[in-house]
């Protein structure tokens, strides 16, 4: 059985090809699309080697075209399931599940809850469907592994009522999270997931289930990111529709993409770009920020544990920028003079694949 999974970001998508074996799936070609701007590339890796092509069009259905026509995939065949990386699928959508016409209108409703990432989600389940036609399509929460939450943590400070709309917090990064539970040998009974990216949240793991998380209802809330702002004042948000005359749409343009590092800074949402502009002091002081805004969420994070065992960091950022993680521990030191830490790849398409081909039944059960 082979299964295809499409993660898409924003302007780009990871895309992984395994072969599901006895021993679970195997990798057999990875890679990416960037689907920014009007032409594009297609960049994958087969046998240890990565290869390009560029092409110009339709990013979404060009590139899916692309992708299946890449030796492996023909050599081995078409998928027998597509799994589809979903940020948010509102209150309806909980779990990891195939997708029929009433899973689909469900998340095409929730898409509010997450304008920028559900929407090209949809598209490609949608390109998926029409050039794979037999494949099974898999919606691969992000929030299905913070579900449920405790009610300590899950719950808003709003009127209850409200909850009735799917007010209430869900998380996110899921599965990036549970793949770094499936890379731990043995779980401690305390942990913190730092998944540091553009997008950024920790979640508080006890006994190898999340009981905390500092994203909220949407992806906008919680630390410091590349272009959104975590939490902040809601009376600035009442100030900014009040007073600058901002729409709604102008204010989700200002949270979602200028920003978080990029608005601190004044200069980039990249912190490596940030980190070379040393005499830059409002880059220095966005770095700075966002150490603070990382440790001082995972010590929080230590008192809704009841402890921290160990502080996993992972993400772009996480996995690949030393002086951030070691300014985060510096800070956590004086309070948790003893805490183990590990860098660990997010695998955030291999957990796709898991899921599906638990989900799938072999063509033979088909039959």
């Amino acid at each position: 059985m082979n299964i295809l999974t499409l993660n898409v970001g924003s302007s780009s998508l990871k895309f992984g090809f395994y072969q599901v074996t006895t021993n679970g799936p195997i990798l057999v070609a990875e890679g990416n699309v960037d689907t920014g701007g009007t032409r594009h590339a297609l960049r994958f890796r087969e046998c240890g080697e990565w290869q390009e092509l560029a092409f110009e069009g339709d990013a979404d259905a060009q590139a899916l075209q692309r992708l299946l026509a890449l030796p492996p995939i023909v050599v081995l065949g078409a998928p027998v399931a597509v799994a589809h990386r979903i940020v948010h699928g509102g209150p309806s959508v909980r779990r990891h599940c195939l997708i029929d016409d009433e899973v689909l209108a469900a998340i095409e409703a929730a898409a509010s809850f997450a304008p920028l990432h559900v929407p090209p989600a949809l598209a490609w389940v949608r390109h998926s469907r029409e050039l794979l036609p037999e494949a099974q399509q898999v919606a691969c929460l992000d929030t299905a592994f913070h579900y449920p939450l405790p009610d300590l943590s899950r719950v808003l400070p709003l009127p209850h009522a409200l909850q009735r709309e799917g007010v209430e917090r869900y998380g996110f990064h899921g599965l990036s999270c549970e793949s770094i539970l499936a890379q731990l040998h043995v779980i401690p009974p305390h942990v913190v997931i730092a998944h540091l990216g553009s997008g950024a949240s920790l979640t508080a793991v006890r006994h190898g289930r999340s009981v905390d998380t500092s994203m909220g209802m949407t992806p906008t809330g919680g630390i410091i990111m590349g272009t959104r702002p975590g939490d902040i004042d809601p009376g600035v948000l009442l100030f900014l529709l009040r007073e600058k005359h901002c729409n709604p749409e102008q204010l989700q343009d200002l949270l979602e993409h200028r920003s978080g590092l990029h608005g601190i800074s004044d200069l980039s949402a990249d912190v490596r770009k940030l980190a070379e502009a040393t005499g830059q002091p409002l880059a220095q002081l966005a770095l700075e920020q966002f150490a603070m805004s990382v440790a001082r969420q995972a010590a929080g994070m230590a008192v809704v544990l009841g402890g921290l065992d160990l502080l996993v960091f992972t993400g772009g950022i996480g996995e690949h920028h030393a002086p951030t993680r070691e300014r985060v521990i510096a800070m956590l030191r004086p309070l948790l003079p003893s805490l183990q830490t590990r860098v660990l790849p997010s695998r955030e398409n291999l957990v796709m694949a898991r899921h599906a081909a638990r989900l799938v039944a072999p063509p033979t059960a088909q039959k």
